[in-house]
């Protein structure tokens, strides 16, 4: 049996539809935790240690700044000392994100509204 263009094209639109709707919420929900990690963040509580050629780098510095969270941040090529703290994680890779003395390999805005919220 043989689909009709139409057909084809019905299901090609109801693709497109859901992709952008995913796509929109994704984004809504990465507002609200950039929202409230700003609002939970003070300055010093978050470190990057991060690599000059590392694209989620270049991301969490991005959303770090597109949220207005204060965060520091070191390069392993560019910094003896950033090179030996992150040497002293003994991570696979970058960025390292320190929240509050505590690393975090990777870059999760979720990870870090945890790492942030007060335990109660």
């Amino acid at each position: 049996m043989k689909a009709s263009p139409r057909s084809l094209f019905g299901l090609l639109v109801l693709i497109v539809a859901v992709g952008a709707a995913q796509q929109w919420w994704a984004n809504r929900h990465a507002s609200a935790i950039g929202a409230e990690v700003a609002a939970l963040a003070r300055p010093g509580d978050i470190h990057m240690l991060s690599s000059d050629t590392c694209a989620v780098c270049v991301a969490a510095r991005a959303w770090f700044t597109v949220n207005r969270i204060a965060f520091s941040e070191c390069s392993i090529e560019r910094d003896a000392a950033c090179r030996a703290d992150f040497e002293a994680t003994r991570a696979p890779g970058t960025p390292v994100v320190v929240v509050r003395g505590r690393p975090q390999v990777g870059f999760s805005p979720e990870r870090l509204r945890l790492a942030l919220t007060p335990a109660r």
